[in-house]
């Protein structure tokens, strides 16, 4: 939902069993219901996605500097619109892993497996994912006030 749309032409122009323009679609929405909706959202995401993203290297690779920095000023931009509604925390992957996992509240987590997402609903199961993203934005080593920061630093790295 953050990202542009030269991101998500560029990530699922390869990507099997979805087309770009449902995908483009999608995060439109999203970012939309986010817009709209009284609820918070907190996403935490590996500290390393945003470096290589930014430097273009791994996953990455082959992304050009302008879709790059692109992308970051709209996070950006979108944070400093949604902020304290939306919150992102980074924290370092050689700490603490965590599968792409979406808590919605004390009724359903959902963990994503590649092309599949998995739903649980079992009360027990959903409070051990919200323990799991609790323990991800305590051991944030970028937390939610210094996002804006982070990405402006970010930015400044890219050419152009």
């Amino acid at each position: 939902m953050l990202k542009t749309h030269e991101m998500l032409e560029w990530e699922y122009r390869p990507h099997l069993g979805r087309t770009t323009e449902q995908a483009i679609n999608a995060s439109r929405d999203r970012l939309e219901f986010m817009r709209q909706s009284r609820s918070d959202f907190e996403i935490a995401v590996p500290r390393h996605e945003l470096e290589s993203m930014a430097r273009g290297v791994a996953y990455y690779e082959g992304l050009s500097a302008a879709v790059r920095r692109a992308q970051l000023v709209q996070m950006l931009e979108l944070y400093r619109q949604l902020f304290p509604t939306l919150r992102i925390y980074l924290f370092d992957a050689r700490r603490v892993f965590s599968a792409p996992l979406t808590v919605f509240g004390p009724l359903l987590a959902v963990l994503y497996v590649g092309r599949n997402y998995i739903a649980f609903r079992d009360s027990e199961r959903v409070q051990t994912f919200s323990r799991h993203f609790d323990g991800l934005v305590r051991e944030a080593d970028v937390s939610d006030r210094e996002i804006e920061a982070y990405l402006q630093q970010l930015i400044g790295g890219l050419p152009g």
